[in-house]
């Protein structure tokens, strides 16, 4: 698996992999293209996730997402920049986004 040292790197090289929308988080959904694309939580797969901490302050933590859409034929990369538990999002949003890349089949 990827081992990156900072958001950006980890950006750029999703982007070289194909991972190129950027997604937005929203409470029932993610969007992405000004919201020309609206996709719930069962149309899309979180492939990986990457976690990044503040050099001087564990609290600031950021959360990215390689995401693809099988429905919409899109990937792309979601950051959460305070963990998901920031903004309000409905159970399945959650769920979806407490994905742990260890427990994958």
């Amino acid at each position: 698996m990827e081992n990156y040292e900072t958001l950006s790197q980890a950006i750029n090289g999703l982007k070289s992999q194909g991972y190129t929308e950027d997604f937005n988080l929203k409470e029932f959904c993610i969007e992405c293209r000004g919201g020309e694309f609206r996709i719930l939580h069962d149309e899309f797969q979180i492939d990986k996730v990457f976690r990044f901490e503040g050099n001087s302050d564990p609290d600031d933590q950021s959360v990215l997402y390689a995401v693809s859409s099988d429905k919409f034929n899109l990937k792309g990369v979601l950051v959460n920049g305070y963990g998901i538990y920031s903004d309000p999002l409905t159970d399945d949003m959650l769920k979806k986004l407490s994905y742990d890349p260890d427990l994958r089949n």
